[in-house]
């Protein structure tokens, strides 16, 4: 697998699509719409060259973005575990929280080859209240996904594309040590990505909603 270090060389010399220049390629200064929050400037993480294509994420843009994020929540494989089907303003709510917020969570919209194909949040699990259920260190990292159509399934594209976040956040956040999920565990599809992409399974989690698979990405020792 080609590095997903933002400042490795093997991505700088990366060109995205005009289109997505055009309409991803500038974010506001506020914190939670890329702006230097508690997380630093998401929008600038990236490009990241991953075996399936050029991979960005673009903070979310309620006014762009709405109408497709929506749709997402209301396809029933997310529903089960998202719990956010219903009219547009289910999910604006959702994500105006976010954007209104400090920064500790960022949303966005995971490009593939300038298309969005995938919706993540990226927050601080030492700020959140995951932090209330299981030990958190300062500054761990906590990632939300899902793949938005059903036909990028179940074909190990998400194990791919948590591989280059987690490169991403580790490049981006010189004092984040790990990186911390927490699927459900009736999720086995999540489940199994997250191990495949270098996770391990540490414990399972009673949270408000759902018992929750912790899973752990330590940073790797410098040697």
């Amino acid at each position: 697998m080609a590095s997903t270090d933002a400042s490795a060389d093997d991505t700088l010399d990366l060109h995205l699509p005009a289109e997505f220049i055009a309409l991803y390629g500038s974010a506001g200064n506020d914190p939670g719409t890329g702006g230097e929050g508690l997380l630093g400037r998401v929008a600038d993480w990236g490009p990241a060259e991953t075996p399936v294509g050029v991979f960005h994420l673009a903070p979310v843009d309620l006014d762009r973005d709405l109408p497709l994020i929506t749709r997402w929540m209301n396809d029933p494989a997310v529903a089960a575990y998202w719990e956010l089907t219903g009219p547009p303003s289910v999910t604006e709510d959702h994500v105006r929280a976010q954007l209104t917020g400090d920064g500790r969570s960022v949303p966005c919209l995971g490009l593939l080859d300038g298309a969005p194909m995938s919706y993540w949040e990226i927050y601080r699990a030492d700020l959140d209240p995951l932090a209330r259920y299981c030990p958190v260190r300062p500054q761990d990292t906590g990632l939300h996904l899902l793949i938005g159509e059903d036909a990028d399934r179940g074909q190990g594209l998400g194990t791919v594309l948590i591989r280059a976040v987690t490169d991403l956040v580790l490049s981006s956040r010189p004092a984040c040590t790990r990186l911390l999920a927490e699927p459900d565990v009736r999720n086995a599809p999540s489940v199994a990505a997250f191990r495949a992409a270098g996770y391990r399974y540490a414990a399972e989690v009673d949270l408000p909603g759902k018992r929750a698979a912790l899973m752990v990405r330590e940073r790797a020792p410098r040697t």
